[in-house]
């Protein structure tokens, strides 16, 4: 599947939900790559009692009146995990499992990340290790795979792995891990046991920013960002938890909206 947008929105929680609302006001076709409401943090939170406009709500309501208003405001949802933002011919390319999107503007509202990566991980990308298994798997048919992950993506990928004949080896994220090798990956060593394994794949709700786009500055505290939520990345702005503390929902929506303005300037500068 190849379809375009002016902005693609990674993310989908409040940040995504202000920064698309005002990309739909200002006339920018919207595509919202985002994971189901149900395994956002917002949607398992309790009552809400400090987002203006409500004495109180639980986090379930928000999440989905968040997800109903901007499919009423004509976004697309893009099912999935976005695993890698590439620059081209003066826009980006968005790889969402085995499809790919283009647009003109990137608006990362991942929320919050895990950037650090178990030992070996980043040594053996594309060498035995992978974040998709729909897009890889058939590359391991008959052999020994290890799936690291919780919840029903999971699930899901070691179930089609085993579909195709791999041999899987089910962990949640709880272990530590370490993934060994030589010219590829061989070993996973989770907790004190080694396995031999011919691929890793680790399941994640999201990419760790910093290996979805590369090149994007960060800081432990977050992606950086200037005033107008623009990252040292041309064409990309971010908004939200992953932009740093404070993890409030009214910040979220407020950054969410500067950096959808922000993007639509940069599209009609590009424009003129």
């Amino acid at each position: 599947m190849s379809e375009s947008f002016d902005i693609i929105i990674i993310g989908g929680g409040a940040a995504s939900a202000g920064a698309a609302l005002t990309a739909r006001s200002r006339g920018k076709t919207v595509g919202i790559v985002a994971n189901p409401a149900e395994t956002s943090g917002l949607y398992k939170a309790g009552h809400i009692t400090n987002y203006p406009g409500f004495d109180s709500i639980s986090g379930r309501a928000l999440a989905l009146q968040f997800r109903t208003q901007t499919e009423a405001a004509g976004a697309k949802f893009i099912p999935g995990r976005a695993l890698s933002v590439t620059p081209l011919g003066g826009g980006f390319g968005v790889a969402v499992g085995n499809d790919f999107f283009m647009c003109r503007a990137v608006i990362l509202a991942v929320g919050l990340t895990r950037e650090s990566l178990y030992p070996g991980e980043a040594e053996f990308l594309g060498r035995g290790v992978s974040y998709c298994a729909t897009c890889d798997g058939m590359l391991y048919r008959g052999k020994t795979v290890a799936v690291i992950g919780a919840g029903a993506e999971a699930r899901h990928d070691a179930d089609f792995l085993e579909g195709i004949g791999c041999t899987v080896l089910r962990f949640e994220e709880s272990l530590r891990f370490e993934i060994r090798g030589g010219e590829k990956a061989q070993t996973l060593v989770a907790g004190a046991t080694e396995y031999s394994v011919d691929c890793v794949f680790i399941i994640k709700e999201s990419i760790a920013v910093t290996r979805l786009v590369p090149g994007l500055d960060s800081s432990k505290r977050g992606i950086t960002v200037t005033r107008a939520m623009a990252t040292n990345v041309a064409g990309v702005f971010a908004a939200g938890d992953c932009t740093g503390k404070p993890y409030q929902l009214a910040k979220a929506v407020g950054e969410g909206n500067v950096a959808a303005l922000s993007a639509c300037e940069y599209i009609d500068a590009k424009e003129k």
